[in-house]
């Protein structure tokens, strides 16, 4: 028997709220890391600069 549609509406729901965390879980991993990445980046770039 195959699924009616509000066990399909059910299931897509599922899965957009899943999406739904992902995405903000990656914007606070982001939002807390970013200036991190961003000095390390500036540090790098520093770094080869000073060596040329």
């Amino acid at each position: 028997m195959p699924p009616s549609k509000d066990e399909q509406g059910q299931g897509l729901v599922e899965y957009v709220l899943i999406l739904v965390l992902v995405a903000v879980v990656v914007i606070v991993i982001l939002a807390l890391l970013g200036p991190a990445i961003g000095d390390m980046f500036t540090n790098l770039m520093e770094s080869l600069n000073n060596g040329s």
